[in-house]
């Protein structure tokens, strides 16, 4: 018998998921269980098998555990992936590498432009050097080219497990080994990706 969403996430994770407003809710359960069918896709086993066990430098790790890096125990053991997820306008992305080398870490951000186009913004989030790479750009490309910047601080941040205790405005991401802007294809039926949304993957061996 077919298990129900509540019993394929952890408790932790329900809890999170109810404790938000009903519509931000109910994507961030889905967008967990759409983390963890692609995870058990990935290595051939049904998703029931799994128990989220995220990881968080601050609250620690284990199945009690809801936010930080995301992790599986499979059959009581830790699944054999390095994975990361992000979630952005109803739609979630995630990358894995399966049976990574030890130390090997995966980050991955999806951003929609409008997200980022406020007022001192760029103050706090970029580097003089990216702001001045900003400033170059026709003022049509900026909005785009703001979000892509973004993107792959984001990503960099999740694959290094720093998060924003590391200031964005001094992490320079213009031209950063490991990093990768995703170009996002088409989903099924001839749907489009919405309009200025954009992704970034890190990927780094310690």
């Amino acid at each position: 018998m077919e298990k129900t969403a509540a019993e394929l996430l952890s408790p932790a994770e329900t809890l999170r998921g109810r404790a938000m407003a009903p519509d931000p809710g109910l994507e961030f359960l889905a967008a967990r269980l759409a983390q963890q069918d692609f995870a058990a896709t990935l290595l051939g086993v049904p998703a029931s098998r799994f128990q989220a066990a995220y990881s968080c430098p601050d609250c620690g790790s284990g199945p009690d555990i809801a936010h930080g890096r995301p992790g599986y125990l499979l059959d009581g053991g830790p699944a054999p992936l390095a994975l990361s997820a992000s979630r952005r306008s109803g739609w979630v992305l995630c990358a894995a590498v399966v049976h990574p080398e030890p130390g090997l870490r995966v980050g991955v951000d999806l951003e929609n432009a409008a997200g980022t186009e406020f007022a001192g913004f760029d103050d706090v989030a970029l580097t003089r050097q990216e702001r001045q790479h900003l400033g170059a750009l026709e003022p049509g490309q900026r909005p785009h080219e703001r979000a892509r910047l973004w993107a792959r601080k984001e990503a960099w941040l999740k694959m290094t497990g720093e998060g924003l205790r590391v200031s964005p405005d001094s992490l320079d991401v213009l031209d950063s080994p490991g990093l990768w802007d995703l170009a996002l294809p088409d989903c099924a039926e001839g749907r489009e990706l919405p309009v200025g949304l954009v992704a970034a993957l890190a990927v780094m061996s310690r």
